[in-house]
C-alpha cells in the first residue's frame, strides 16, 4: 500500500493499518488521529507534524523516523522502537510508553506530562528540557541519559490511582 492509498482509505474511514510497510514514507503533517499502525514498520518515516492522537502503535518499529513536532497525545506507544528517533518538542501527554526503546532518541523539549515511562530503555537518549510533570518512571536506568533542565520532582506514582510522590523504585538518577 502506497501513502496515498493510506490516506484516502483513512479519509473514508478506515483505521486499522497494523503490520503496514511505510520504511522512510513522507507523512510529515498528515492527519492521523486514531489511527492503528500497530507492528507496523515506520523506520525512517518522516511523521514530523503528524496528528496522531490517541494512534496505536504497539510494538512499531519507528526506529530513526522523524518525529519532530507530532502530536501523540494519548498514544499506546508501548514495546514501540523509537531509537534514534526525532521527537523534539513532540507532544506526548499521556501516552503510554510501557517497554518503549528510546535509546539515542532525541526529545529535547518534549512535552511528557503524564506519560508512562515504566520499563524504558533509555541509554543516550537527550531529556533536554523535557516536560516530565506527573510522568510515570519505574524501572528505568537515566544514568546515560542527558537531563539537562529536566524537573524530576513532579513524578507521579505509577501504581493505579495513586498520583502523591514521586516514584523512584528500581530508578538510578545518575548525576546528570
Amino acid at each position: 500500500m502506497d501513502i496515498q492509498q493510506l490516506l484516502h482509505e483513512y479519509n473514508q474511514g478506515y483505521r486499522d493499518f497494523s503490520k503496514i510497510r511505510l520504511h522512510a514514507s513522507d507523512l510529515r503533517g498528515s492527519n492521523l488521529r486514531s489511527i492503528d499502525l500497530s507492528g507496523a514498520d515506520l523506520s525512517g518515516a518522516d511523521l514530523s507534524g503528524t496528528n496522531l492522537n490517541r494512534a496505536i502503535l504497539t510494538g512499531a518499529n519507528m526506529t530513526d523516523a522523524d518525529l519532530a513536532e507530532a502530536d501523540l497525545s494519548g498514544a499506546n506507544l508501548s514495546d514501540v522502537n523509537l531509537i534514534g528517533a526525532d521527537l523534539r518538542r513532540a507532544s506526548l501527554v499521556g501516552a503510554n510508553l510501557t517497554r518503549a526503546d528510546m535509546r539515542s532518541a532525541d526529545l529535547e523539549r518534549a512535552d511528557l506530562r503524564g506519560a508512562n515511562l515504566s520499563n524504558v530503555a533509555v541509554g543516550g537518549a537527550s531529556f533536554r528540557n523535557v516536560n516530565l510533570t506527573s510522568a510515570c518512571i519505574e524501572a528505568v536506568d537515566l544514568d546515560d541519559a542527558d537531563l539537562e533542565g529536566v524537573d524530576l520532582t513532579q513524578l507521579r506514582s505509577c501504581q493505579i490511582g495513586m498520583n502523591s510522590g514521586i516514584q523512584h523504585r528500581w530508578v538510578s538518577w545518575g548525576t546528570h
